[in-house]
């Protein structure tokens, strides 16, 4: 009786065993995720991202914003917009691709307004630089990919100077917040033009004042104002039925880019409307691949994407 219970336990330990290894090879697999990394402090606030690890790293990062309207409620267990991030079609291709994605939050109205969240992804991108070592990634070969408010976010990170403070006591702030490579989907590029009405009441919270009160302010927020010889090359993607953020907006920042010699490649989604799955697209053309081909040929990845 002994002996028999004695084998029934053992088989049940291997039983055990056997599920343990099956799940961490599911984990393997889907790569690894670092949850909660605190990239910077604001007045006690904690500044956070999480790094999503590829099965099969390439070496370079990609700095990931998810879309808000710039805008976040305030609320305990409210979770964040790099929990959002996790559900989207577009990361999990990054990471399939080979890319570490950095996914992160950032301050948002209607308690923080313009330039705080600007601030934050500049700081999310130097903090990356600063620990590249650690992450396994180039830095000098990041990019940015973003959607709406994200993508008005990665557009800034490609096009302001981004240059550190070399005599910053924080070593992370000496570091450059400029992005290599630039992917933006349905993003704002000229603020003040955005006039239908959810487009208007989240670009109005952003800056904390209709544009006819601060023009000025207006087109320092704009990528478009920002646009130069020497920017990060830009993938634009845009739904030509978008009603939130016209698909005007990406037609204005591909001129400012050809204007200034800068690379840029516009794709149209027929029918695409406002967000990350452009619904309402008749035949959408693979922006995904387009992106990871994007990303592959500006940060010198060779793998090839089918």
């Amino acid at each position: 009786m002994l002996r028999n219970t004695r084998r029934s336990m053992m088989k049940e330990r291997i039983q055990i065993l056997i599920l343990l290894f099956c799940f961490a090879g599911i984990a393997l697999a889907e790569g690894r995720v670092e949850k909660n990394v605190v990239y910077g402090m604001y007045s006690g606030l904690a500044l956070l991202m999480d790094i999503y690890y590829p099965e099969k790293p390439n070496g370079r990062g990609v700095v990931f914003v998810m879309g808000s309207g710039w805008h976040m409620p305030l609320a305990y267990g409210g979770g964040g917009l790099k929990d959002r991030a996790a559900n989207h079609n577009s990361l999990k291709t990054l990471s399939e691709a080979g890319y570490t994605v950095f996914a992160i939050n950032h301050r948002a109205a209607p308690r923080f307004r313009y330039p705080a969240a600007v601030e934050d992804a500049q700081r999310a991108v130097r903090f990356v630089r600063h620990q590249a070592k650690q992450y396994g990634i180039d830095p000098d070969r990041i990019g940015g990919v973003g959607g709406s408010s994200g993508g008005h976010l990665v557009s800034l990170l490609g096009t302001l100077d981004g240059k550190g403070d070399p005599e910053d006591p924080d070593a992370i702030n000496r570091e450059s917040s400029r992005l290599q490579c630039v992917v933006a989907l349905a993003a704002p590029s000229d603020l003040a033009k955005i006039k239908t009405e959810t487009g208007l009441m989240a670009v109005t919270s952003f800056v904390g004042v209709p544009s006819i009160l601060e023009q000025k302010t207006y087109r320092e927020a704009s990528p478009v104002t920002h646009v130069s010889a020497g920017d990060a090359p830009f993938l634009l993607i845009h739904g030509d039925a978008d009603r939130t953020v016209p698909f005007e907006q990406s037609e204005l920042m591909e001129a400012a880019l050809k204007k200034s010699g800068v690379e840029v490649k516009l794709i149209r989604v027929p029918g695409g409307g406002h967000g990350g799955n452009f619904e309402g697209a008749t035949n959408p053309p693979d922006y995904l691949g387009e992106t990871v081909r994007w990303l592959n040929r500006h940060l010198g990845v060779s793998r090839e994407v089918r």
